[in-house]
């Protein structure tokens, strides 16, 4: 099932494609601000932890069961990665999948994530003939809310207290789409 041909995708203003090994420095740059590592948890982030993670892309490919993939956001214009998406195939029923973005701080409040996001469903339902897509945000990443109900996904459940957000149990709020609901919006 593994989409072993990808290269990317495009949308008006973006490139949402594999990671390249240029890609270090900036996703280092975003992923280690601590505005943007609130809500996602990952920690203290070093440049070898970048070039790690990076290079562990090169040999991934789209809709692994089980195995999430991490597309870069690129800027058409400048060819600046601004940030990232994620898919992740659900090992238990690859017919769905969850995904995340990330946008660095200097970039948001453009509509690029929300570019990024409607382009990586698209290619979910359409690509990869996907049955539904989840998302999970905290519930107090109230951009992130905000995101996902403006593309269409609804809130499907809040769960109390349920992740660790810096030092306190923190809501989380579950978000999906149906292909049908998508196919629907669309026409």
């Amino acid at each position: 099932m593994a989409d072993q041909a990808f290269k990317q995708i495009e949308s008006r203003r973006l490139l949402v494609r594999r990671f390249a090994d240029s890609d270090v420095e900036p996703f280092l740059a975003y992923r280690s601000d601590p505005e943007v590592e609130r809500y996602q948890g990952w920690g203290d982030y070093t440049r070898e932890d970048a070039r790690r993670f990076v290079a562990g892309l090169q040999s991934q490919h789209p809709d692994t069961p089980g195995h999430g993939f991490q597309f870069a956001i690129e800027l058409k214009e400048t060819h600046e990665m601004i940030g990232d998406c994620y898919l992740l195939t659900l090992r238990e029923e690859p017919r769905q999948a969850e995904i995340g973005f990330t946008l660095a701080p200097g970039h948001r409040g453009r509509g690029y994530a929300t570019e990024a996001v409607l382009r990586l469903l698209e290619y979910a339902f359409t690509t990869l003939d996907k049955h539904r897509v989840m998302a999970v945000a905290f519930c107090e990443n109230t951009r992130s809310i905000a995101l996902l109900e403006q593309i269409g996904m609804r809130r499907e459940g809040r769960f109390r207290q349920s992740a660790w957000l810096e030092d306190r149990w923190a809501d989380e709020c579950h978000y999906a789409v149906l292909r049908s609901e998508w196919e629907g919006a669309a026409n």
